[in-house]
């Protein structure tokens, strides 16, 4: 044999392990890296995207507010005044919240300030959303809503804010008279039995398709006054504001909620 030969044997050796080893490499095999199990959940969605899909839970039908009850009463219902298709702050009667309670969710809501609104700054359709309510009064986590359509304010309380923490990202607001459309995940916060925090809040909070909170990691319950905190809690109601003001009162419609 050769020297010529000789080479060439463990050359052809070499060429076979390496052919081998790319056949048998899991890398290399689409099967490896298919999951099949557990198959999502099937959930038809609404025939438009603020239409509610199969699993929400709706939280206003447009005839009745028997999904809410009065916060400072809970044996009363909501007393805000239920019109064509929505509701309105009836002021002087104080928030609303859900007779539900919640956890973790997606939230679809719609809201309107009023064409004819009066005052400025924080005193013109104020409102919010708090999406863990936690006590009476404005105890809990807000998404503050409010006219702030050329309506200079401090930016941490403007609308889609998250009140006192979050500035939001954009200035999506429609002229008064018009509805909005807010879309918002909340991931509560997790709580060790110390009460000590184990994983805060996050938020994101879409307002008429722009995005004004991304992810955002919540300080604490809202506070109008001081430093946001957190106090140990569990699943807990959706509350919506009685803010007070002297200027006419915002309207709401179309609630609904997916719990995740």
């Amino acid at each position: 044999m050769s020297k010529y030969a000789l080479l060439f044997i463990p050359t052809l050796f070499g060429m076979s392990a390496l052919a081998q080893d790319k056949k048998t490499d899991p890398a290399k095999e689409a099967a490896k890296t298919e999951i099949w199990e557990p198959v999502p959940k099937i959930v038809t969605p609404g025939h438009l995207p603020q239409d509610a899909p199969s699993d929400a839970i709706v939280l206003f039908n447009g005839r009745n507010l028997d999904a809410w009850h009065s916060v400072n009463d809970p044996t009363k219902p909501a007393a805000w005044t239920i019109d064509d298709g929505f509701f309105t702050v009836k002021k002087g009667t104080g928030n609303i919240e859900t007779n539900k309670k919640f956890t973790d969710y997606q939230l679809h809501m719609e809201w309107r300030i009023p064409a004819n609104i009066t005052g400025t700054s924080q005193a013109r359709g104020n409102s919010g959303v708090f999406l863990a309510s936690t006590g009476p009064g404005d105890n809990g986590y807000e998404i503050q809503i409010m006219d702030s359509y050329q309506n200079k304010t401090y930016v941490n309380g403007q609308t889609g804010s998250v009140y006192k923490q979050g500035i939001p990202l954009a200035n999506a607001n429609k002229k008064p008279g018009e509805w909005q459309y807010y879309d918002i995940i909340w991931n509560a916060p997790r709580f060790n039995e110390d009460g000590t925090v184990l994983k805060p809040a996050t938020v994101t909070v879409i307002l008429n398709g722009v995005l004004l909170q991304n992810n955002f990691v919540v300080k604490g319950e809202t506070r109008w006054i001081g430093a946001p905190e957190y106090k140990k809690h569990g699943a807990a109601s959706i509350k919506l504001q009685d803010h007070g003001d002297p200027s006419p009162a915002i309207s709401f419609r179309n609630i609904w909620i997916r719990e995740l």
